[in-house]
């Protein structure tokens, strides 16, 4: 198997997986370059594919050890070897493409929430867009434009209202009308940062399902086909609060469209968390730590293909999207 090996500073890592780098396309598919290029003596269609890794060191090693390391990344698509090209480390001077979504009716505890999530806009790098979006009764309510303006994007954020009222009902439908929103938008880091109990009761609360439901999936295909990753900070609501059974659920469909898209769901029991801090720290820290590997895909074909990548360097992990859409 192709190894690529890098050497490059590694300051503090944390296990979150990171937002996905297009590089190329206009049509913001996932790395994919426009044309293709043959593998001499294969005669096999080949483009270069751009995805983003968290690097996770095991125990606590010095920083001045690490920059000594090697780090060997081993890379399969849909189960056959690939052939890596390059890796940077894109660190927290990069500009991020983010959407931030806040279910309307989540528990009014969630309120002051709103203020460290503002500083967290506030801080994000230079040349960032930043839209602010509220879901409720069924539709996506846009209270800021992607703007470069990171102040005028914090102050759009205001507590949700707490309300059965404000339920959407189902917080996938309006997930994807956000992310198609992306199209319009530079290509770059992107991401939806998601305040939700991730519960779809659009056909009833006794009908409410888990991580299989068909808008969840539509969500995940729009998310990987603009190439934009969900972070999930889970927040209860009056008609979840209380049953453990569809919080489980709500909490595993989180996950899924999380994991399946290059992002990560925070948890805190299944109750409201106390606060979103932690959670902001965690996501911050990854996004600072980003680093970009492009390899040779072999796969010409439309549709969803599988990535694996493996650290051989021992006391090593890396976090990364399950995948990406050929368009």
């Amino acid at each position: 198997m192709k190894r690529v090996q890098i050497r490059r500073a590694i300051a503090v890592a944390f296990a979150v997986v990171f937002s996905i780098l297009v590089t190329g396309d206009a049509q913001h598919s996932l790395a994919q370059l426009p044309g293709g290029s043959v593998v001499k003596g294969s005669g096999v269609s080949a483009r270069p594919v751009t995805i983003p890794l968290t690097i996770r060191v095991k125990g606590s090693v010095p920083t001045s050890e690490l920059e000594l390391k090697t780090v060997d990344f081993i890379v399969t698509e849909d189960g056959e070897p690939q052939t890596p090209l390059s890796i940077r480390a894109m660190g927290s001077n990069w500009p991020l493409n983010l959407f931030v979504l806040v279910q309307d009716d989540v528990v009014s505890s969630i309120g002051p929430e709103m203020k460290p999530l503002a500083e967290f806009i506030r801080r994000l790098p230079r040349g960032s867009r930043v839209s602010v979006g509220y879901l409720r009764t069924g539709t996506l309510q846009v209270r800021q434009k992607f703007t470069t303006d990171l102040e005028r994007a914090a102050k759009a954020l205001r507590p949700p209202s707490g309300f059965a009222s404000s339920a959407p009902y189902n917080p996938y439908v309006e997930v994807i009308e956000a992310l198609k929103r992306f199209d319009s938008q530079p290509a770059g880091r992107r991401a939806v940062l998601l305040v939700s109990d991730g519960m779809d009761i659009s056909r009833g609360v006794d009908f409410a399902s888990g991580a299989d439901t068909i808008d969840l999936q539509r969500a995940i295909n729009q998310a990987q086909r603009s190439s934009v990753a969900i972070y999930a900070f889970f927040a209860p609501t009056v008609t979840s609060a209380g049953s453990t059974s569809l919080i489980a659920n709500a909490q595993s469909a989180l996950k899924r469209l999380a994991d399946e898209t290059g992002g990560r769901a925070y948890f805190q029991g299944f109750g409201a968390p106390t606060s979103f801090v932690p959670f902001i720290k965690d996501l911050k820290a990854s996004l600072d730590m980003q680093i970009a590997l492009t390899y040779l895909s072999t796969h010409p074909k439309k549709g969803f293909h599988r990535v694996k990548i493996i650290s051989s360097t021992p006391g090593v992990d890396v976090t990364y999207p399950a995948g990406y859409r050929r368009n």
